[in-house]
């Protein structure tokens, strides 16, 4: 902390000194607008209203920080591979920026810790620090502006959490893997997709081919769900 900021310090609640010393934890630098931060860190399942009845929650800066994270990981696979075509950067921005990836990095940064949330499920809370983590790119963009936020994104999550050679050899579409399997063996596999009614909901996929049961899957999505269902019967045909 600067000087200057250990003398506006002294005048801050003390409530608001332990919201500040965990997000720095997060963020490594001192935020300016708390109020942001902290919208940035409610689900709507805490169903918090203002007085107008205007629901209080982070999808509005989720929705900005989800364009501002493509932004950056576009720029940032444009720059690493000079001589890759726009396919490959294609899939590659998708196995970084997808609902399972932005869970495990939000949870790498300790933001499950500092989420206000009603969610009761595992499952559900990594899907929704997801989220969160995309709220927090849009208050840290609107807070300090694009160059911050692209360091943060870089530097504190990207390059200390993820292996991209690893992630270049990660094949994450086992829905497409399995029908293409399915169609070089001419099986006739079908994927069923119920739904949970919890808040979120939870999507449970299973899989059949022929007339037997294979893999089941449950995700905060039908996507996801169905991807997990077919991974596992990817395994189990392989076993």
């Amino acid at each position: 902390m600067t000087g200057f900021f250990r003398f506006l310090y002294q005048f801050i609640s003390s409530s608001d000194r332990v919201f500040i010393r965990k997000l720095v934890k997060v963020l490594g630098f001192v935020p300016g607008n708390l109020e942001l931060y902290r919208l940035a860190l409610i689900h709507k399942s805490t169903a918090l209203v203002d007085e107008d009845s205007f629901s209080i929650n982070n999808e509005r800066l989720e929705f900005l920080g989800d364009a501002i994270l493509g932004s950056v990981i576009g720029e940032y696979l444009y720059v690493h591979y000079p001589k890759q075509k726009e396919g490959f950067l294609t899939k590659m921005r998708s196995k970084m920026v997808n609902g399972e990836m932005l869970g495990e990095l939000a949870l790498n940064i300790g933001l499950d810790k500092i989420l206000q949330n009603n969610v009761i499920n595992q499952l559900s809370l990594r899907h929704i620090s997801g989220d969160a983590f995309e709220a927090l790119i849009g208050a840290i963009y609107l807070d300090k502006g694009y160059r911050i936020c692209k360091r943060f994104i870089l530097r504190r999550v990207i390059k200390k959490y993820l292996d991209i050679s690893e992630l270049e050899k990660l094949e994450t579409n086992y829905k497409s893997q399995l029908i293409e399997w399915s169609q070089k063996n001419r099986k006739e596999v079908t994927f069923y997709t119920d739904v949970e009614p919890y808040d979120p909901p939870q999507f449970i996929s299973y899989v059949s081919i022929g007339d037997q049961l294979f893999g089941s899957g449950t995700g905060p999505t039908k996507k996801e769900a169905e991807q997990k269902a077919a991974l596992e019967t990817i395994n189990e045909i392989k076993s």
